[in-house]
């Protein structure tokens, strides 16, 4: 087995991936620990052949973490940003700062679809903006639903999105209190990415395939007016990418990879854009 974990700052994420049929066999979820220890919420290692990580913890998290599985599995792999791979070249002056899940989102996205804008919709929004032929040229940084919620400081009001609301509904004024933070918080977010979105096709005169991941990935979707699609898996899949450990990904078959989306011509994302600019 393959143990893929995507460690957060506040919440881990692993997956257990079969090597000879390259299907996923379980996955969980954990609070991100100072201490990373095998129990009832985490896979048993003595199953795991080889283990890949993406994360944006605490170096010293990671560390331990790493310490803690090169003493009980043969192969620890541990991806970085660096300034060029897979044909794709960092826009960051200092890629090492770039954060390892974006860098991973915009390698898998890169393979996907040859270019596109990649969207991590978790306690921050972040999007990464990679052109067809390979260069990233950077990304923006916004706050997440959460974190907005939790910055007006709410207290017991503090009652999480629906995730399965309808976007018509979320988008509508609110009749309550916790209705209008909800809806003011949600309209903000996917206003920011369709415009983010719109401002940099129209400055680089090109259409992007527009993926989304994350946590919120699926609530924050239903508001955006864009053709895109959702990849639960985009973060694993750049580690796929970086470390291909099965034929399916030696061939180039990223795990739950969507169909690429639909691209609007770039005469209508102009168009829509001038049109918002006067309002």
């Amino acid at each position: 087995m393959i143990l893929d974990l995507d460690i957060g700052n506040t919440l881990s994420k692993w997956r257990l991936k079969d090597v000879a049929s390259s299907e996923i066999r379980s996955r969980g979820a954990v609070w991100t620990r100072e201490e990373w220890r095998p129990g009832a919420d985490i896979p048993d290692l003595d199953v795991v052949e080889a283990v890949r990580i993406s994360s944006v913890a605490r170096e010293s998290v990671l560390r331990d973490t790493v310490a803690l599985l090169r003493r009980q599995v043969g192969v620890v792999h541990v991806a970085r940003s660096m300034p060029e791979a897979l044909g794709v070249s960092c826009g960051y002056d200092e890629p090492g700062r770039l954060g390892v899940d974006r860098w991973m989102g915009v390698l898998a996205g890169y393979q996907l679809t040859g270019g596109c804008c990649s969207v991590d919709c978790g306690s921050a929004i972040t999007m990464d903006f990679v052109l067809p032929g390979g260069r990233h040229l950077g990304g923006y940084i916004i706050p997440g639903l959460r974190l907005m919620k939790e910055s007006l400081k709410l207290g017991t009001r503090n009652v999480a999105i629906d995730p399965d609301s309808e976007a018509d509904e979320l988008l509508a004024p609110g009749r309550n209190t916790v209705e209008a933070v909800n809806h003011g918080i949600y309209m903000s977010a996917v206003s920011a990415v369709n415009r983010i979105y719109s401002e940099v096709c129209d400055r680089e005169g090109v259409a992007l395939p527009l993926l989304l991941t994350g946590g919120d990935a699926r609530v924050v979707s239903r508001g955006l007016r864009i053709p895109h699609a959702v990849w639960p898996d985009m973060v694993y899949a750049g580690l796929e990418t970086c470390y291909p450990l099965t034929a399916a990904e030696r061939a180039g078959r990223l795990a739950g990879a969507p169909l690429p989306p639909s691209v609007p011509p770039l005469e209508k994302i102009r168009a829509g854009l001038a049109f918002s600019m006067l309002l």
